[in-house]
C-alpha cells in the first residue's frame, strides 16, 4: 500500500464523522520556492488525492506566509533590498519590476508552476488573512495566556526561566506603522482595554487597540496551531527541521492543546532532498537549489511527481542533472510500458497512478536516451531527428518527438555539455596509430561489413560486429567488444561513447563512416 493510502485510511479512520477533510501546506515566500520547499506540498497533494479516491471531500489549503518578515536578501537580488530588511515579504518591491511586491512575485513564479502538474489548491495568503482582523481574537487571546505560552516554550528549551523574562514576553510581532519594520519592542499591555503599546528603533512609538490592528502577528509557533484551529485542519506534513523532539511541530501541538484547545492535526514529517554532489543544504536565498520550474524544462510533470511518489516522505534523495537524469528517464519509461500493458508492480502503481496528469499510456513517445544520443549529431535538428527515427523503424507524432527533443536540447545545452558530440571532420590518425595489430584488424574488418547491405536488419548487423572480436573465453569476448565499440567512436566521433551502432551508422552515413576508417 503507497503511503499516501496508509495516511489517508488514518485520516478517514481517525474521523469517521467528517464530512470534509482539510488538507494544508505553507511556504514563506522568500525566494524562488525548490523542490526541497515542494516536497511539502506535493506530500499534501498526494494524501488529498487518495482521500478523494475514498470518495471524501478535501479542501487543500495552501498557506503564502507573505506576512513574515523579509530575513535575508537571495541571490539573484540586488544587495540595495538590505533596507527593507524586517518588512513584511508583501510590503518589499519586486526585485524585478515586474508585479506588485517581492511575495507576489514568487507566489506567481510557484503557482504558475503548480499549474503544470495539475495541482490547484485554496491559496491563503496571510498578509490578507492578518489585515482582515480575522484572526484578532486569536492574538488577543495570546496576548492574554503569554505567560502560559511563555512556559510551554522554555519547556522545550534549555534556558532557565524567570519572572522578569516571563512578565516581559508577548507572543507577537509588531511591524511599525512608520518605518514598517518588526524592529519593535512591546513596552506594555493593558488588560482592560485590550490595547498594546510599543515602540520602535525608528523613534516611533503607538498604542493599538488589538481588535482593530492590522500590523500584529503572532510568533510562527503560536501563529502555526491557530491556523490550524481557525482552518480545521486535519493533516499536514513538515520539514524534518520542525519535526525534532523539541521541534517547531510538537511545540505547536502542546500550544495547540493547552492555550487554543484544539486537537492538533496528523503531522508526517518529510526529509529534505538534496542536491547531488554537494554536502549543502537547499535554500532559496543562497541560490543552491533547483526549481519546480527547472526540472519541468528536462522533465514531463508526471516524471516530477513520480519521482516524489516512489519515496517514502521520510526518506531522503539526491537530484543530479548529470547522468541520473538518463537513469530516471529510462526508470520511468520501464514502468510506463508496464503501466500499459497492466504489469506494474503495486506500490509502484499506486505511485504511478498518483503522478499521471494526462493519461496518454497509449501514445507512443521516443526513449528520452535515444534522442539525447541523436540530437547532437543532428545539431540538434528536429527534422532530421525524425528522418533518422523513421529510417530506424521508430514512427511518433512530431508533437511527442517535440516535447522530449526540446526537453533533451535544454539538458544537453544546460547541464550535460558531455553529450555535446559531433562527427570528426577528419581521420584520426593519432589514435588510430596506438591501436594494436589486432585492433587494426577489428577496424578493416568493420569498415567491410559496412560495404555490405543488411537491408535494416540491425540485429543481424550487430551479430556481425559481435563476430569480428569473437573469443571461446567469454569474459575476453566481452572486453573485445566494448574494446571495438570504443574504438569506433573514438574515431568517428573522437569520444569513447556514443549511440548504438547501427543507428550511428544511420545518422552518419556509411559513406561518411568508411571515409573516417579508412587507414
Amino acid at each position: 500500500m503507497h503511503w499516501s493510502e496508509k495516511i489517508a485510511n488514518q485520516l478517514i479512520e481517525a474521523h469517521p464523522e467528517r464530512d470534509t477533510f482539510v488538507c494544508a501546506s505553507g511556504i514563506s515566500p522568500s525566494g524562488s520556492v525548490h523542490i526541497g520547499n515542494f516536497r511539502e506540498i506535493v506530500t499534501t497533494y498526494f494524501v488529498t488525492k487518495a482521500l478523494q479516491k475514498h470518495g471524501k471531500k478535501v479542501r487543500f489549503l495552501f498557506s503564502w506566509d507573505d506576512f513574515d518578515r523579509f530575513r535575508k536578501v537571495p541571490a539573484g537580488v540586488d544587495r540595495s533590498f538590505e533596507r527593507y530588511i524586517g518588512m513584511p515579504y508583501s510590503e518589499v518591491p519586486c526585485p524585478f519590476g515586474c508585479h506588485r511586491s517581492y511575495a507576489e512575485h514568487y507566489e506567481k513564479e510557484f503557482e504558475h508552476a503548480l499549474h503544470a502538474f495539475e495541482i490547484r489548491p485554496e491559496y491563503i495568503y496571510q498578509t490578507a488573512e492578518y489585515r482582515s482582523r480575522r484572526y484578532n481574537k486569536s492574538i488577543l487571546h495570546a496576548i492574554k495566556q503569554r505567560k502560559e505560552i511563555y512556559n510551554i516554550l522554555m519547556s522545550y528549551k534549555t534556558g532557565e526561566t524567570s519572572e522578569e523574562a516571563r512578565n516581559s514576553f508577548f507572543p507577537v510581532h509588531v511591524y511599525c506603522e512608520s518605518c514598517r519594520k518588526d524592529s519593535t519592542t512591546v513596552l506594555a499591555f493593558d488588560d482592560r482595554n485590550d490595547t498594546l503599546l510599543y515602540g520602535c528603533a525608528c523613534g516611533h512609538q503607538n498604542t493599538v487597540a488589538i481588535a482593530d490592528a492590522v500590523n500584529i502577528k503572532l510568533q510562527w509557533k503560536i501563529d502555526w496551531p491557530m491556523r490550524w484551529q481557525m482552518e480545521d485542519v486535519l493533516f499536514e506534513p513538515g520539514g524534518r527541521d520542525h519535526s525534532s523532539e523539541t521541534g517547531s511541530y510538537n511545540v505547536s501541538k502542546t500550544i495547540a492543546e493547552q492555550i487554543f484547545g484544539s486537537k492538533p492535526p496528523s503531522y508526517a514529517p518529510y526529509e529534505f532532498i538534496g542536491i547531488k554532489g554537494t554536502h549543502a543544504k537547499m535554500s532559496s536565498s543562497s541560490g543552491n537549489n533547483y526549481t519546480p520550474d527547472d526540472l519541468l524544462q528536462v522533465y514531463a510533470p508526471e516524471q516530477i511527481l513520480f519521482l516524489f511518489a516512489k519515496y517514502q516522505p521520510s526518506a531522503a534523495f539526491n537530484i543530479g542533472m548529470d547522468e541520473d537524469v538518463l537513469r530516471n528517464y529510462t526508470e520511468y519509461e520501464r514502468y510506463r510500458e508496464a503501466y500499459g500493458a497492466n504489469t506494474i508492480p503495486g506500490e509502484i502503481r499506486e505511485a504511478f497512478e498518483l503522478s499521471i496528469v494526462n493519461d496518454d499510456r497509449n501514445e507512443k513517445v521516443p526513449k528520452f536516451s535515444l534522442v539525447s544520443s541523436i540530437l547532437p549529431l543532428v545539431h540538434f535538428d528536429i527534422r532530421l531527428l525524425r528522418d533518422v527515427l523513421l529510417r530506424s523503424g521508430e514512427n511518433y507524432s512530431q508533437e511527442a518527438i517535440e516535447q522530449v527533443a526540446n526537453r533533451s536540447e535544454y539538458w544537453i545545452k544546460q547541464w550535460f555539455p558531455q553529450k555535446l558530440v559531433a562527427v570528426n571532420s577528419e581521420r584520426n590518425i593519432a589514435f588510430y596509430e596506438t591501436l594494436s595489430t589486432e585492433e587494426r584488424v577489428w577496424v578493416e574488418a568493420f569498415r567491410n561489413l559496412l560495404r555490405t547491405d543488411n537491408e535494416g536488419d540491425d540485429e543481424a548487423l550487430m551479430s556481425e560486429i559481435y563476430a569480428i572480436c569473437h573469443d571461446e573465453d567469454s569474459k575476453v569476448k566481452k572486453r573485445n567488444q566494448k574494446r571495438l565499440f570504443s574504438i569506433i567512436y573514438r574515431l568517428v566521433l573522437g569520444k569513447d561513447e556514443g549511440p548504438r551502432i547501427p543507428l550511428l551508422i544511420q545518422v552518419v552515413g556509411s559513406a561518411k563512416m568508411m571515409a573516417l576508417l579508412d587507414f
